[in-house]
């Protein structure tokens, strides 16, 4: 039963990053219909923004006290604010003029921009894992008889934030509800008024940031980054947002965290060469039988 709890607890802290990651996925394809696969490596680019901007502050080990809330918001805030631009950048130069293009075509594009994030990340950092500063206290907290550290908590309360003041910003403001009107029908949209293009290009902006929180936080609970994380964080995280039901915010939360815990609960019993084919059986699993996801967000046909 310990083992048990500990598993859960490893689970649901994955799970914290995944459900950032996986927000991103489902914000973009809800609004344009675009499964973003450059995403992942966005997240990676999060981490290695935030290592950077700590080095520059100096921080190479734990902080406490002001320094501890200074330090980290200015890593994680500009992490944030950098992914954002990023993002902005690949939506206007790459995906825009392919918006009514086949589907093939920004898929291809997608991939493409993946590829060319992990080389720029490779020449940036080097081919090798990069060592993250451990800047966060982890003092453990015993429940049920299992230790669970500071930084697990940090994962999920932040996964909880971040999912809780998107619900509230797309149905409780104007852009939020820009968003879901571009969702429903892009064209009614524009002859209502809403600026699509500054619509999508603030999803790409928002979606972005979260996978800049994504790589800080995954930074800090791993301490250490490399330029490939993103690629199987990625496919993890989509294979979440599948899950949960694409294009749902609060679907991508509960898959994330689904994924989350199936992925350490495959690692345990089976061993860590087993746990990417458990993730990705469910993910054909989920396809195969209930396509629109666990908490049925109908999934459009685009033209």
């Amino acid at each position: 039963m310990h083992e048990f709890l500990a598993q859960l607890f490893n689970g649901i802290a994955l799970g914290g990053i995944y459900a950032l990651i996986a927000l991103g996925y489902t914000m973009v394809y809800g609004i344009i219909g675009l499964i973003n696969f450059a995403h992942g490596d966005v997240y990676t680019l999060g981490s290695f923004f935030a290592l950077t901007i700590l080095t520059a502050l100096g921080v190479s080990g734990e902080l406490h006290g002001v320094a501890l809330v200074v330090d980290v918001a200015i890593a994680l805030i500009g992490a944030a604010l950098l992914c954002g631009i990023v993002g902005v950048l690949i939506e206007r130069l790459a995906y825009r003029r392919l918006r009514n293009a086949p589907r093939l075509a920004p898929l291809i594009t997608a991939i493409g921009i993946s590829f060319i994030l992990e080389n720029v990340m490779q020449i940036w950092k080097g081919p090798a894992p990069v060592p993250f500063p451990a800047v966060v206290p982890n003092p453990s907290v015993m429940i049920a008889g299992v230790a669970v550290g500071a930084q697990q908590f940090l994962l999920v309360g932040l996964a909880v934030v971040m999912m809780v003041a998107l619900q509230l910003f797309i149905h409780n403001t104007r852009l939020g509800r820009a968003m879901r009107a571009t969702a429903e029908d892009r064209d009614a949209a524009q002859l209502m008024g809403i600026n699509i293009n500054k619509t999508i290009m603030l999803t790409f902006l928002i979606g972005s940031a979260l996978a800049g929180v994504a790589g800080f936080v995954s930074g800090v609970y791993y301490q250490s980054t490399w330029f490939f994380n993103g690629f199987g964080a990625g496919l993890k995280a989509f294979t979440a947002a599948v899950l949960g039901g694409i294009g749902n915010i609060a679907g991508a939360m509960l898959g994330g965290f689904l994924i989350g815990i199936i992925e350490s609960f495959a690692t345990w019993k089976f061993g860590g060469q087993w746990s990417n084919v458990t993730v990705f059986a469910i993910l054909i699993l989920v396809l195969v039988f209930r396509p629109s996801g666990l908490l049925g967000e109908a999934v459009y046909e685009r033209a």
